[in-house]
């Protein structure tokens, strides 16, 4: 679930804020160990999660019941926050952010010390857990993730079958094709760019970066990059194919109207084709069929229209990552519930999501992969900090909707502008930023 942010000079102020102090005291750096004595833990924590709708209905209540067998001593609390990035960035002016939570996006990777205790060294922990160079810093794992993301569009087979769709186009111009028959035969929209909402515009585009040269260290090269927009570079396919996609007019007539919970109805009921988005879609849109009446099978899951050497590569990417307060006084009972909730609970499977444990398999909803051998890179964070150092010095947001907000007004015309202009001017702000921030 997803709502709208806090005022732009309030995020602004508590970012500021929360970049300069490190929290509202010291970190002791102390780890939070993993308990060999379950019957021994004790305490109350609280939990901050965005997953709102997961505590109204009562699902993170029946979590904490089933993790409170093991841990008989432990009682947790959840906070469901609706602006999740915008709240816990204020919160963490303090020490009150709970005991576990979400690690924010704007916490710089270089700060995790400051606010979130260690979780273990990293040459360990990688043994066990996927996605740990996400929150390593000098050696120490800070964050386990709360579970895996596969890249791809999520598409109503049932919807394309009726156009005469029946196998993975291969290319960006045999997918303009394909959401052209769609619309042409079945008069639903072809694809969902969700541009009010926004969010869907950021995270799944940038994460085909990787994706389209199927490359697990193509994020990393953006640190090096001269000119990330430049022809065939993954930004440059992919968010070449968005524009595209809107300015032939294959996808919503007025984006400002989008609604993200409404979409995945129409989704479901075959009046939208496609939306790219990550594995962990698939599951709500199958959800929103039942609920309608529909068939959640008609629900699929495709990769990005690319192929290298014959396969498709898709882009296997951290979800949000499950830390702990540095000044809880709980860390052995908040470092136990995530433990429970990452290897016990069977959140991520439920979820669609890929566990943060390398020894569980992939998730039903990513079998169509498996069966047509598409090729899953996890992608590295080795440069992560360095990159979205250039990113915040460009103020592109690679990670935001804004700049694709912008290719798509210049797309259905709505703003002055050429495709090629606007990729010169990204790769300039880009390279001007990297000079300025160091690399």
């Amino acid at each position: 679930m997803r709502t709208k942010s806090l005022s732009t000079a309030l995020l602004a102020t508590a970012l500021l804020t929360v970049t300069g102090c490190g929290g509202g005291g010291a970190s002791t750096g102390e780890a939070a160990t993993a308990p060999s004595d379950p019957g021994k833990v004790s305490g109350t924590i609280t939990v901050l999660t965005n997953r709102t709708d997961l505590v109204q209905d009562g699902t993170m209540k029946k979590y904490a019941a089933a993790f409170k067998k093991n841990y008989p001593k432990v009682t947790v609390k959840f906070q469901g926050i609706t602006d999740y990035e915008g709240e816990v960035k204020i919160r963490m002016n303090t020490d009150d952010y709970g005991d576990v939570l979400l690690i924010p996006a704007a916490i710089a990777k270089g700060d995790y010390p400051k606010f979130f205790a260690p979780l273990g060294d990293t040459g360990t922990m990688e043994r066990k857990y996927r996605f740990t160079g996400k929150t390593d810093v000098r050696g120490k794992t800070y964050g386990i993730a709360n579970f895996g993301t596969a890249n791809g569009f999520v598409y109503n087979k049932a919807l394309w079958k009726r156009a005469g769709i029946t196998d993975w186009p291969t290319t960006p111009d045999r997918f303009l094709d394909d959401l052209a028959r769609v619309k042409a035969k079945t008069g639903a929209t072809p694809y969902y760019t969700n541009f009010k909402d926004g969010w869907p515009l950021s995270g799944a585009w940038t994460n085909n970066v990787g994706s389209v040269s199927c490359d697990g260290k193509a994020s990393d090269a953006l640190a090096t990059a001269d000119k990330p927009w430049a022809d065939g570079s993954d930004l440059n396919v992919s968010d070449t194919l968005l524009y595209d996609i809107v300015h032939d007019k294959l996808s919503e007539k007025d984006p400002t109207t989008t609604n993200w919970e409404a979409s995945k109805t129409q989704l479901a009921k075959g009046k939208i084709g496609s939306m790219l988005l990550g594995s962990w879609a698939v599951n709500q849109m199958r959800g929103a069929a039942q609920a309608a009446g529909e068939n959640p099978d008609d629900i699929g899951f495709m990769p990005f229209p690319v192929q290298k050497d014959g396969h498709f590569c898709a882009t296997l990417v951290s979800d949000y990552q499950l830390a702990v307060n540095a000044h809880s006084e709980h860390k052995e009972a908040a470092r136990a519930w995530i433990d429970w909730f990452t290897e016990k609970s069977g959140f991520a499977a439920k979820e669609g999501g890929v566990s943060a444990l390398k020894a569980m398999s992939y998730p039903d909803v990513l079998k169509p992969y498996e069966d047509n051998d598409v090729t899953l890179i996890e992608r590295s964070e080795a440069k992560t900090e360095q990159v979205n150092a250039i990113d915040n010095a460009s103020e592109i947001g690679l990670s935001k909707q804004d700049y694709r907000q912008k290719l798509i007004d210049i797309a259905r015309g709505a703003q002055p502008g050429s495709l090629k202009d606007y990729f010169a001017d990204l790769d300039k702000r880009w390279a001007d930023a990297a000079a300025t921030a160091g690399n």
